[in-house]
């Protein structure tokens, strides 16, 4: 900012600052070395922002930007130098739609040293923050972005473009929410993890583009001890009442069923579907494309591609129809169905089992190498325990 102080302020009319002159100022050092002088853009610059929030001002709506278009008849009469203070004299001119025609001066004490017509583009950015709000002044706003009655977001918070925060919603913290994402009413969003040893610590939550966060859902950021971060990918849908604990780390195109939830540290992999009332144990992984069933338990990591229902979770074989809706193709789907009948049927412990898989040439593909990675990589195990046949809620397509 050119701009120190406001001295007068008649709204709609006029407006009277000062910029102070010092030779510190970093411009100073190329214009003109061994002899300081102010650049005659940047008084330009000064009388240009002064202009910008008489004309915000008269708007009424904080969101409106103002830019410079033009500079009509500029007259520089005297230099202006370091330890001069610059009164810059605004007032308002005709307005034509979206311009604005402003008269601005700017003084040396009593000798004038610029005076032009500045012209100014007015534009509306789509921002909407209801009056009710309480928004703090360092939050960052994205253009486009409504912010609904009573809502409270937090001063470290950053919000993206064309994002909609409803009415009574919480975003605190460190947070950052990228464009086109949706906060619902009541939803709370980055505020402390519910773990005993966090003492404030300045920790983050990342979410990004085009998510979906419904009534009541509670979102928290991360530990120190666990990373210091949670993130959340783009197009997640969270409904009503979903909880996400401390640094959990989801991907993307994911699906939380209604009181879905996770403890801490949980990764959820890309398009996994977990239904509600379902809770995932802390340090859990679920594989992308895994299907948690209504209100099941999950201790051990979740296979990816497959349907895990349950207190305490099993196995009911490949998620086929999820995978056909996903575009997957019949011969992916029955590799992946033999890889499980390895797994799941044969007499082979689990190492033997992936050993078995890998040496078969016909199930050999990028789904089936992932799914074999993804159970070597465990360290709380994976969840491999079939379904008795009892079992008839969610029957077996094997």
């Amino acid at each position: 900012m050119l701009v120190d102080a406001i001295l007068e302020h008649e709204p709609g009319h006029r407006l009277v600052a000062v910029k102070n002159v010092t030779v510190n100022e970093e411009f100073f050092q190329g214009h003109f070395p061994g002899a300081p002088l102010l650049p005659a853009v940047l008084m330009v610059e000064s009388l240009s922002q002064v202009a910008a929030i008489l004309v915000r001002d008269h708007e009424a709506t904080p969101q409106t930007r103002v830019y410079l278009r033009g500079v009509n008849g500029a007259k520089f009469r005297r230099q202006v130098v370091p330890g001069d203070r610059l009164r810059l004299e605004i007032t308002m001119g005709k307005r034509r739609g979206g311009v604005a025609f402003v008269q601005a001066s700017a003084y040396c004490g009593e000798f004038l040293a610029t005076e032009c017509q500045l012209v100014l583009g007015i534009v509306s950015d789509g921002t909407s923050i209801d009056p009710s709000a309480n928004v703090h002044p360092t939050a960052r706003i994205g253009v486009g972005t409504s912010v609904g009655p009573h809502a409270s977001i937090g001063p470290n918070v950053v919000i993206g473009p064309n994002c909609r925060i409803g009415a009574s919603s919480v975003v605190d913290g460190w947070t950052e929410i990228g464009e086109g994402t949706e906060v619902y009413p009541f939803a709370s969003i980055g505020l402390s993890p519910q773990d005993l040893k966090y003492k404030g610590e300045p920790t983050r939550l990342v979410i990004g583009k085009r998510n979906v966060f419904r009534e009541f859902v509670t979102i928290h950021r991360g530990t120190v001890g666990g990373g210091g971060i949670t993130e959340i990918g783009d197009d997640n849908v969270f409904m009503a009442y979903v909880h996400v604990a401390h640094d959990c780390h989801v991907g993307n195109h994911t699906i939380f069923g209604n009181m879905a939830t996770l403890g801490g540290h949980v990764h959820v992999e890309d398009f996994a579907n977990v239904s509600a009332g379902s809770g995932v144990h802390q340090f859990c992984r679920v594989g992308r494309y895994a299907f948690i069933g209504g209100y099941s338990v999950v201790t051990k990591d979740a296979l990816p591609y497959a349907r895990t229902v349950g207190n305490r979770a099993r196995i009911y074989g490949l998620n086929t129809i999820g995978l056909i809706r996903r575009g997957f193709t019949s011969d992916t789907v029955t590799r992946l169905k033999r890889t499980f009948r390895y797994l799941l049927q044969s007499k082979m412990n689990t190492s033997a089992a992936l050993q078995h898989i890998e040496a078969d040439e016909t199930l050999a593909c990028t789904d089936v190498q992932y799914l074999l990675d993804f159970i070597r990589r465990s360290e709380r195990g994976v969840i491999l325990k079939r379904a008795t046949r009892r079992s008839e809620d969610v029957p077996s397509d094997d």
